[in-house]
């Protein structure tokens, strides 16, 4: 140990290194050398080293023992593990170390084969997945971290610019550190084993689909949640409320977690749930789509030819809550749109989200006097189909988790109920008005015409005050309309208000007691009913 002013620090005279993500690893390797500190390594890093001109003891040739089974085994050996979890203080492991012919290492730097990433591929096999299980790894990891007294354990590059400065200045690191860093490589291990356990989980469920398609999720016994902090956040929904923005360890694209933001101010909670909304509800749509986002509803939305046409619609659904709303786009920003956009005075956007922006229309909007400052712009990268994933929601004293409600409905099994026909026409526009509904807060029912969302009734505690509301949000347009309804009607009179509205057709789950007097109602009123046998709650 070395002393300074600010305690004693333990010095490296050797080190162990086998990283996959190489990333800053030349900058540390040069500290260490700087120290003149003796670097052991495996294969893969070790060529990487060398070829940097780094002079390596590769630990096969301190083992006498040749990695094999396609490098399945190469760091699990006595010589490695006794090095790192000896004891400098204690007679009988000295004794134990040299009898054995080991040295001793402070500094054992790993991190770990890339799964999160492999099983976050399109159409990864199994076997890949297994093949990309680290086991060398974590056992090298929790060797140094259970004996960091005497050994410090780096996991993650972005830890390299302590533990450099700190070499630079004292040749080694204080206990302190190693017990900051030995937190963090239990965490690393301990997300990584969640993020295997979850794979296989879901992987075993989904095999099991076709034997009882009612059991696709096996929700575990023990539920460890494990994200990683992306950044502090100003505040939660309110200033007096604390908050930050976490990211889940397998990398899913596209989502609001793993964006770019590529211009405008920090982010708020508000706005993080937003985006969120936003992009489920695009990343559904197949045309070229825009949705406007208001505290997590959606107060227009439409679906056109264009990108362009698609924004100005989906602003015409209601013009007046758009004002401060976050947008979302399923296709890359065009000049076109930008343009849109930018020439509107009385436009105020808070955010918008999409796969990406062309260039000379990121650039308008990152020039333009009201945009440059204000207006957060977040690229997801190329849009993936809607994944089945879990959600998790906290209540007091515990969690309550569920399966998405992100798999598309299938047409074919939709019913007329109604003697009345339904056209083309008619049926384009209650599937949208069907995939919107279910973005919104219920009771909800959403009016939509010529794929576009003219009026919206969310989160009313009774359904015929929603409709009364999606009603007066369309006004004068309601006429030849459709609506949807996320659930069942339960009782005829929202059929009537829609009816004396000029709703042309109206879609919904069915399932109440009192179908039959809602059917009769419709088809006493003259307006087709489709029921979807399936409900779209969002609570």
């Amino acid at each position: 140990m070395g002393l300074t002013a600010e305690g004693p620090h333990l010095t490296v005279q050797r080190a162990i290194i086998s990283v996959s993500d190489k990333s800053g690893l030349l900058e540390l390797a040069q500290a260490l050398r700087s120290r003149q500190v003796e670097i052991y390594s495996t294969g893969g890093t070790a060529k990487f080293l060398e070829s940097h001109g780094y002079s390596v003891v590769e630990i096969s040739q301190y083992t006498q023992f040749p990695e094999m089974m396609d490098g399945r085994v190469k760091t699990l050996h006595p010589k490695i593990f006794g090095g790192i979890l000896g004891r400098p203080q204690l007679e009988s492991d000295q004794s134990a170390m040299q009898s054995s012919g080991m040295v001793g290492f402070q500094l054992v730097v790993v991190n770990l084969y890339p799964f999160q990433q492999t099983i976050a591929k399109p159409n990864v096999s199994r076997h890949e997945a297994i093949e990309n299980i680290d086991i060398g790894g974590p056992s090298l990891i929790r060797a140094a971290a259970k004996n960091h007294a005497t050994v410090a354990v780096l996991t993650d590059p972005q830890q390299y610019a302590n533990a450099i400065a700190a070499l630079n200045q004292f040749g080694g690191f204080t206990l302190a550190q190693r017990e900051h860093w030995m937190t963090d490589a239990f965490e690393h291990t301990a997300c990584y084993d969640r993020a295997i356990a979850n794979y296989f989980a879901a992987s075993s469920a989904l095999n099991n689909a076709a034997v009882n398609a009612e059991s696709l999720f096996e929700f575990p016994e023990n539920l460890t949640v494990n994200y990683r902090r992306l950044q502090s956040l100003r505040h939660g929904e309110n200033p007096h409320q604390q908050a930050a923005l976490y990211a889940a360890p397998q990398i899913h694209a596209p989502s609001v977690a793993k964006s770019q933001q590529l211009n405008g101010k920090e982010l708020s909670y508000n706005n993080l749930l937003d985006l969120d909304a936003a992009l489920a509800i695009v990343g559904g749509l197949t045309e070229p789509a825009c949705c406007v986002i208001k505290h997590n509803n959606p107060c227009g939305a439409a679906m056109q030819s264009s990108l362009v046409e698609a924004v100005r619609a989906a602003f015409a659904g209601d013009p007046v809550s758009a004002f401060g709303s976050v947008i979302g786009m399923n296709r890359e920003v065009d000049m076109a749109t930008a343009e849109y956009l930018v020439q509107d005075r009385n436009l105020f956007v808070e955010a918008i989200i999409a796969p990406g922006f062309m260039v000379d229309a990121l650039e308008l909007l990152k020039t333009k006097a009201k945009w440059k400052t204000n207006v957060r712009l977040l690229a997801t990268g190329a849009f993936e189909p809607n994944r089945t994933n879990w959600e998790l929601r906290s209540i007091a004293g515990g969690a309550l988790v569920q399966s998405s409600d992100c798999l598309a409905d299938n047409r074919d099994t939709w019913k007329t109920v109604t003697n009345s026909p339904i056209d083309e026409r008619l049926l384009a526009d209650l599937q949208f008005a069907w995939q919107l509904v279910r973005s919104v807060k219920s009771n909800a029912i959403t009016i939509a015409r010529q794929q576009s969302l003219i009026g919206v009734g969310a989160g009313q505690m009774s359904r015929v005050d929603s409709v009364r509301i999606a009603i007066e949000k369309a006004g004068e347009r309601v006429g030849g309309a459709v609506a949807a309804s996320d659930a069942f009607f339960p009782f005829p009179d929202s059929i009537e208000l829609l009816a004396a509205a000029g709703i042309a057709a109206v879609i919904q789950p069915g399932g109440s007691t009192r179908d039959g007097e809602v059917i009769e109602a419709a088809n006493r009123l003259g307006i087709p009913m489709v029921f979807t046998g399936k409900r779209h709650f969002k609570h």
